[in-house]
């Protein structure tokens, strides 16, 4: 559950700065936490002008164009006169700002898409940058794995979060590119173009990525945790978590870098972040992600099924053999335009069974280094799946990572052990991250390593299967007493499939896959 809040004013009663506190806090980690705040609330915008912008030695967002493509002006839409008395508003306001100005001869022209602010009744400017985003090419920047930032954050005693105030925008555009953002306005408001890195711009994300781990290289993966604009800070002990604290708003302050403080917390046990509810000891789904799906009506047609999958497929991590439980819809997903979409029986009671099972998921524990880890894999005639755990202190096991798919055509036609080993293969390469500092314990119902590694020649498949598994450390355990609910729930949901005498296979006596050194 996450800490009830506090809301604490930085300001004045009559220039109200607020932002937000754990009501858990004691004295005088409280107080000392108070002070801190206000001795750096100037790393905090609570108005667009308080923003002046990250360096451009920095970062700056360029917009190369691809060969062959030349610049489009998109034709201009209408609006009703009352959205075009909102988006003048807020055209103001970007212009006091100093984020857009007057754009002239310009050649690339898009069309703005005025997204309605449900708390304010005003509007968020939006540019279709659709024509631009194909003519650039695609920056190919590293971003984080936001698994392994969940499991990093988790592990904390006190967590801090941030989010970066209209964080796109602190970013300056490239002098020579700026004329491409060029957008026209309804009416008679006409046309600007960003001095700053607007959103729904191709590369955007990687351009602020960059910039923060520019910005926070030493301290990433120690006390400070960030994924585009959403920065945790945290600590394994509550008595270092100002000084954690300090170190992040010193580099702030260098950089000018602001934060939204109506969207910061501080001194949290328990908090979201990326979508999911970290806390010292676990990681559960956010009540709202599982809330959507739990109340929503039977799609009527084949786009709001696919909504309703993405929303199912952000939460797989936490779904026992998601692959099968969603397997039922892929002959409506298969459907062309001109076939009809009809929800039938199957249908229903494959959506009644998530939504039985996130009505209470399972909760899972973060990666603890120096423990073995355990992989249970299974196969079945359209699916394979895995379950990576780690026993606890007290040797019961926990669940890490839920893993599955379905199996195409041809996979089908493999034989019961191949798809096992298949079923191996698919969870080393999605799991490298996790898996390969580990010894990972295989338990399944064959000796899939004493199968894979005695084969008289590496070739076909299988061959490949084994030389991608080299590099891991793997050990086999036959399948024996549970010790915890969720590998119950898994061997539950993949039953899997008898697999034939092991030693009709004619294979050597191996057991044991080691790393190549």
């Amino acid at each position: 559950v996450e800490d009830p809040l506090q809301e604490i004013n930085l300001g004045t009663e009559e220039d109200p700065r607020p932002t937000f506190i754990s009501t858990l806090l004691e004295e005088p980690l409280k107080s000392e936490l108070m002070a801190l705040l206000q001795e750096f609330r100037d790393c905090f915008a609570w108005h667009y002008h308080e923003m002046p912008g990250l360096d451009r030695q920095l970062v700056e967002h360029k917009l190369p164009i691809k060969d062959g493509y030349l610049p489009v002006k998109q034709a201009r839409r209408r609006m009703s006169m009352d959205t075009e008395l909102k988006v003048k508003e807020e055209i103001e306001r970007l212009l006091k700002a100093g984020f857009i100005r007057p754009a002239i001869y310009v050649d690339w022209l898009a069309n703005i898409v005025p997204v309605l602010k449900r708390k304010t009744g005003g509007v968020r400017i939006c540019v279709d940058y659709r024509n631009l985003n194909e003519a650039s090419p695609k920056d190919e920047y590293p971003m984080p794995m936001a698994d392994m930032l969940i499991d990093g954050a988790a592990h904390n005693q006190m967590l801090s979060f941030m989010d970066g105030n209209a964080g796109y925008n602190q970013i300056m555009m490239a002098e020579q590119d700026i004329h491409k953002t060029a957008f026209m306005c309804p009416g008679h408001i006409g046309a600007f173009e960003y001095i700053v890195m607007p959103f729904g711009l191709r590369n955007a994300g990687a351009t602020y990525q960059r910039a923060m781990n520019s910005i926070f290289h030493d301290m990433i993966g120690h006390s400070l945790e960030v994924y585009i604009d959403d920065v945790v800070i945290k600590s394994p002990e509550e008595g270092d978590h100002i000084s954690s604290l300090r170190k992040a708003f010193l580099r702030m302050r260098q950089h000018k870098l602001k934060m939204n403080p109506k969207k910061c917390v501080f001194g949290v046990q328990a908090g979201n972040f990326l979508g999911f509810l970290v806390h010292h000891r676990r990681i559960e789904v956010d009540k709202n992600k599982a809330k959507s799906i739990m109340e929503a009506l039977p799609p009527r047609n084949k786009k709001e099924l696919q909504s309703l999958l993405g929303k199912i497929n952000f939460l797989r991590r936490f779904i026992s053999n998601s692959a099968g439980k969603i397997q039922p819809f892929s002959s409506l997903l298969r459907l062309k335009q001109e076939q009809t979409f009809k929800w039938e029986e199957q249908h229903q009671r494959a959506f009644q069974e998530i939504k039985d099972y996130l009505s209470n998921p399972p909760v899972l524990s973060p990666l603890k280094r120096g423990r073995p880890l355990k992989l249970y894999v299974s196969a079945s005639e359209v699916s394979i799946g895995s379950l990576l755990v780690q026993d606890n202190k007290e040797g019961k096991e926990q669940a890490v990572y839920y893993l599955s798919r379905t199996l195409t055509e041809v996979e089908r036609r493999y034989s019961a052990i191949e798809r096992l080993c298949l079923a191996l293969y698919f969870t080393a390469v999605k799991l490298r991250h996790y898996m390969l500092p580990h010894t990972i314990y295989i338990i399944a119902k064959t000796d899939l390593i004493k199968y894979m590694l005695t084969r008289p020649m590496l070739r076909g498949r299988i061959g490949k299967w084994t030389l991608a598994l080299t590099e891991f450390t793997l050990r086999y355990v036959p399948q024996k007493a549970v010790k915890g609910q969720a590998v119950a729930d898994f061997l539950a949901d993949h039953p899997g499939e008898e697999i034939e005498n092991m030693d009709s296979l004619d294979i050597a006596n191996a057991n044991l896959l080691t790393r190549a050194h």
